[in-house]
């Protein structure tokens, strides 16, 4: 009988009673058959688990820790993007490859979103997906914080948001097959900002200024996660500033969960950390403040408004309103009412020319009802954001608002729909059109070709590759104007470079080039053991070689000690008579005799000699260890052997009594 992947109970044209009392048997044959069929379905992937297992073990090395390759993924805010650059920059310190492809991984870090259901459910199917592979998972971010005993967290790793710095120990526990779970937390527990970090974006660095927040929104779900607030000192994130200047970032991103709460539990405000960082940040180099809530930027308004019109800071400022009705942003327990909102708005726009104001809206908070909605639609048709997030309500379990009665679903979409109709009718750029403006270029845009630059006000530039460059910044004609950006033209002899990013390049170019040159020193200078056997067996072709060679060598070094003066010179003179005495005659010592004084120094005669003495000293560690294996299969064999006389002995005693 053929077999189909439904059931027959699946088929509504069956009565149930009529097959059980008309043929019982036939009923038990079909299920037994259903059983075995979705036996089948599941044995193959267990199978398949296993055998992925197996092979892992036959690879020579593989649970050697630091040659695995990691994929790692990243849902959420910018501070879930900083933590994953942090853990990225921790493991390839250690010597793992990070990587975004899915299939090439070894072992899987998955940094999570709770904010939405949406992003909540992206990261469980990833989830799903990694954990089918039969590979280590090792997951991080705020669901895992938050709700560590969820059931689709069992038997895998989790780093918690504080806990980021121990990412090599999760994942080396979590290769060998354990289960390790950091989720503490603790007010004196923050990852240090000087670990190693790999950045997305080379040129953008986001830097965490503090963890958690004050607030007790009755929707958050972040709360539960993040926790209160722990703000890092002034001077910890002034460091982390004046180093990633100096290696070249252009565009630095102060970001948390609310930065206008920043300072609060150790004594110091946010005015006073940005005017520290402002005076630490060179021409060419930009600031950008992250979102901050009303109620803490209400104290210090005139100062962030100085602070904004700073010149090497973005005149732009992420400040959520959530709902235009006083009401529902009681039940939010938001703690500032519409009016202060508008307060900020205004202040912004009147003491800070051309700033860029963004601003969050959720539709259908549980008491959300029309005419508070319509009092939020009337708050954006009166200040016409340019930046606005529309989000529909979700309840998050463990929160206040997830027990109050819902709007209904389609209520709650037709207010969404409504609300980005509104933003969709005006457009926020079109006064730009014909200006000129300076643009600081950091980024592709998505189609990967065009650059995209922000003006002072951190409205998005698209930018011809043919008339800039990444990583400079320019004067530019704005010459059209869409609903998210702007078109413009450079300005011929306007690109410039900023001054710390070609610091930055001259070093990795030093440090490049000394690199080949000892690498080429090395190669040049040292003999195969083939080559030298090859001289070895031939004494009269080696006499040959070596008197030319060694003629040639010291010619070029007479020169080398002519010509310079210097007390490198000197050591270049030392060396060459090294050369001249001892070169044989191989080509690569005729290479050795092309001495060039600045790469024939003592600096790198010494490296030479440190990689020769790690190179021996490593294969005397291989030979030891080659030695001891011997040495241990040998007492094997004796006591093997001995135990088998020891056996017959004892039968043979038995036998004779």
């Amino acid at each position: 009988m053929k077999m189909s992947s439904k059931t027959d109970f699946d088929n509504s044209s069956f009565d149930i009673e009529d097959i059980i009392s008309n043929n019982e048997n036939e009923f038990e044959k079909k299920a037994k058959q259903e059983r075995q069929l979705a036996e089948q379905q599941i044995f193959p992937k267990n199978f398949v688990r296993k055998k992925i297992e197996q092979q892992k073990k036959e690879i020579v090395g593989y649970d050697i820790p630091g040659i695995q390759t990691v994929f790692m993924k990243t849902f959420g805010c910018s501070h879930n993007t900083s933590d994953s650059e942090y853990m990225a920059g921790q493991l390839a310190s250690y010597g793992y490859s990070v990587t975004e492809n899915f299939e090439n991984a070894d072992i899987y870090i998955i940094n999570s979103c709770t904010v939405k259901n949406p992003s909540q459910d992206a990261f469980f199917n990833l989830l799903d997906n990694a954990r089918a592979t039969g590979k280590p998972v090792v997951v991080a971010g705020c669901v895992p914080q938050g709700q560590p005993s969820h059931p689709k967290l069992e038997k895998v790793s989790i780093i918690g948001v504080q806990q980021i710095n121990r990412v090599v120990e999760v994942v080396e526990e979590t290769l060998k097959g354990n289960t390790v779970r950091f989720v503490a937390r603790s007010k004196n527990l923050k990852p240090a900002l000087d670990l190693p970090k790999i950045r997305r974006n080379p040129f953008i660095e986001i830097i965490p200024i503090n963890l958690g927040c004050l607030n007790n929104c009755t929707y958050c779900k972040t709360k539960h996660a993040r926790g209160q607030l722990l703000s890092y000192p002034i001077k910890e994130i002034a460091n982390r500033v004046n180093n990633v200047i100096k290696e070249g970032v252009l565009e630095i991103r102060i970001t948390s969960e609310d930065t206008g709460a920043y300072g609060r539990d150790i004594g110091t405000n946010l005015p006073e950390l940005l005017r520290a960082l402002a005076q630490l940040i060179p021409d060419g180099v930009m600031l950008r403040v992250g979102m901050t809530n009303p109620p803490y930027i209400l104290e210090h308004l005139d100062e962030i408004c100085e602070i904004l019109n700073h010149e090497r800071v973005y005149s732009f400022l992420h400040v959520p309103i959530q709902s235009g009705s006083d009401q529902v942003l009681r039940d939010m327990a938001r703690e500032y009412t519409s009016a202060d909102f508008c307060r900020v708005v205004e202040t912004l726009q009147a003491k800070v020319p051309g700033v860029t104001i963004a601003t969050d809206i959720i539709c259908g908070f549980p008491t959300e009802t029309a005419n508070d909605f319509e009092q939020t639609l009337n708050l954006v048709k009166k200040y016409q954001f340019p930046i606005l997030n529309i989000s529909q309500f979700y309840p998050r379990p463990g929160t206040p608002a997830a027990r109050m009665k819902r709007v209904p679903t389609s209520e709650v979409k037709q207010r969404s729909r409504e609300l980005t109709k509104l933003f969709d009718s005006y457009q926020p750029f079109n006064h730009l059109v014909g200006t000129r403006q300076r643009v600081w270029i950091t980024e592709y845009a998505t189609d990967g070709v065009k650059l995209v630059g922000h003006t002072k006000s951190f409205i998005q530039v698209l930018i011809d590759p043919n008339e800039a460059e990444i990583g400079t910044n320019a004067i530019v004609d704005i010459i059209s104007a869409t609903k998210f950006s702007v078109f413009a033209k450079v300005v011929p002899g306007t690109c410039v470079k900023a001054k710390n990013l070609m610091e930055a390049q001259k070093i990795d170019t030093t440090i490049n080039l000394r690199k080949e040159n000892l690498r080429s020193q090395t190669e040049a200078c040292e003999c195969s053991e083939e080559e030298q056997e090859e001289i070895d067996n031939d004494d009269s072709n080696h006499n040959h070689n070596h008197n030319q060679t060694n003629s040639d060598c010291c010619s070029n070094n007479s020169d080398c000690c002519s010509n310079n003066s210097s007390s490198k010179n000197t050591d270049c003179c030392s060396n060459n008579s090294d050369c001249c005495s001892n070169n044989s005659s191989s080509a690569k010592n005729t290479d050795c005799s092309s001495c060039d004084c600045e790469i024939q120094s003592k600096e790198n005669s010494i490296s030479q000699r440190e990689i020769k003495t790690q190179i021996t000293t490593q294969q005397s560690s291989i030979t030891n260890i080659n030695n001891k294996s011997m040495e241990k299969n040998s007492n094997h064999q004796f006591i093997y052997f001995t135990l088998i006389a020891l056996i017959i002995i004892i039968l043979a005693y038995f036998l004779m009594i």
